[in-house]
């Protein structure tokens, strides 16, 4: 891993988990040409899914730290992809599912939990990207947020 991507984890405290073993018939990540699209990964926290609904059971802020999380996991996801963080050149974009009452009008804040970490991991030109979020009526296990990721890596 390159050191700046290295020191900043270091600095914020996070160490890059290893890839989850999926829970369905699908593959953590796929490459084609410089692309790698990773699959959603759920909340989790304390080694389970991370369970709530925005609006009825979590605040905006506890969503926003589930997404925070899930940003980690994606990370270790990646890392295990392409090998060396270093290698990426360019955070694309990310899909962001947030299980919400049909009242909860905050997908996008929850989902800045993540984008944010991500800007601060890899800087403004590498960590910014395109992004959608939607506030959805469930995602399994009852998760609280999932998000997928799609990212460019240098050859």
């Amino acid at each position: 891993m390159s050191s700046a991507i290295h020191d900043r984890l270091q600095s914020l405290g996070i160490t890059l988990p290893a890839v989850a073993t999926p829970a369905a018939a699908y593959v953590p990540f796929v490459q084609t040409g410089n692309l790698v699209f990773l699959s959603g990964h759920i909340a989790r926290k304390d080694g389970k899914p991370w369970v709530g609904k925005l609006g009825a059971t979590m605040t905006t802020d506890e969503g926003k730290a589930a997404a925070r999380a899930i940003a980690i996991d994606l990370m270790g996801t990646l890392q295990a992809a392409v090998g060396d963080l270093s290698r990426v050149t360019r955070i694309v974009k990310l899909m962001s599912l947030v299980n919400v009452t049909p009242e909860f009008t905050e997908a996008h804040l929850v989902t800045n939990g993540a984008s944010e970490l991500l800007g601060e991991v890899f800087g403004s030109q590498v960590g910014a990207h395109a992004r959608s979020a939607f506030g959805v009526a469930q995602i399994p296990m009852g998760a609280c947020v999932e998000i997928e990721l799609i990212a460019e890596v240098a050859q």
